[in-house]
């Protein structure tokens, strides 16, 4: 039986890594940058990584995806020890608390990041794997659901995508990692959208019409040449990942979600 405090350990080492250590794909992709700024961003995450301080001054909001096994029994609640591992990361490290209890009237800060947001999905199995994104203000506000007409064609949808990251993509901190949610309900976009950034930016859909997909809005996306921090040189995107799902037949829901260029993301697994 798999322990609180093992649970607890392995999400925080994550969290903190996520946050301190720029990936293997954002680490090349700056390496490759020569642009405006380049040798700051190069910098920057050198500084990070051996002084163990946090990637952006913005360290976001946590959104955990738990998938858990149907056979799998825990004598904790993954929802709390995920509440306490923010708690702790947040409170232990130089992180800045971004979450304000009441979103309209008050915004006070909560002065801990709590609480998370929290996903919980039933699979096979019998085992636990957590995703986790960590999504700062400038990324979250380019988030966006259309309901579009069930009767639209492959290159709607591509210009749809095209069009939103054309108008608001050099806010975010680009290159950006784009998720992208079809189908479902509109709740459910929103999520699929999400639950995509979670994905490798060298994967892709296993599905080779989705993959095809992906790499048609990639290359668009490109061509914009919004560039890094959207200053004109260098890639716009890293990739994209679309992930479908059934849909009404009178509908057809797309939903765009983006990572800034530090796609702060991490993923463990717990075998039972």
């Amino acid at each position: 039986m798999l322990s609180g405090k093992s649970f607890r350990e392995a999400i925080e080492y994550e969290l903190k890594r996520a946050n301190n250590v720029a990936s293997d794909t954002v680490s090349k992709c700056v390496e490759s940058y020569h642009g405006i700024f380049s040798e700051v961003l190069k910098e920057n995450i050198n500084i990070s990584k051996n002084m163990e301080m946090p990637l952006c001054q913005d360290t976001g909001i946590v959104e955990f995806f738990v998938f858990r096994g149907r056979n799998v029994r825990t004598d904790f609640s993954i929802a709390e020890i995920l509440e306490e591992c923010v708690r702790n990361v947040y409170a232990s490290n130089p992180y800045r608390y971004s979450t304000v209890e009441d979103p309209l009237f008050s915004r006070i800060n909560s002065g801990n990041n709590l609480p998370p947001v929290i996903h919980f999905f039933e699979v096979d199995g019998e085992k636990i794997e957590i995703r986790f994104l960590i999504k700062g203000g400038g990324s979250e506000n380019l988030s966006f659901l259309k309901m579009m007409n069930p009767s639209s064609s492959e290159e709607e949808i591509i210009d749809e995508v095209v069009s939103h990251i054309r108008s608001k993509g050099a806010k975010s901190c680009p290159p950006l990692h784009i998720g992208v949610g079809l189908g479902g309900t509109s709740d459910k976009a929103m999520l699929l959208a999400k639950l995509a950034l979670t994905e490798k930016p060298d994967s892709h859909n296993n599905d080779d019409a989705y993959a095809l997909l992906e790499k048609k809005m990639t290359d668009r996306l490109n061509k914009l040449n919004i560039g890094f921090q959207g200053l004109g040189k260098g890639i716009t995107v890293y990739s994209v990942h679309v992930k479908p799902y059934p849909t009404h037949i009178a509908t057809l829901p797309l939903a765009i979600a983006v990572d800034c260029y530090l796609c702060r993301k991490g993923c463990v697994e717990f075998e039972f």
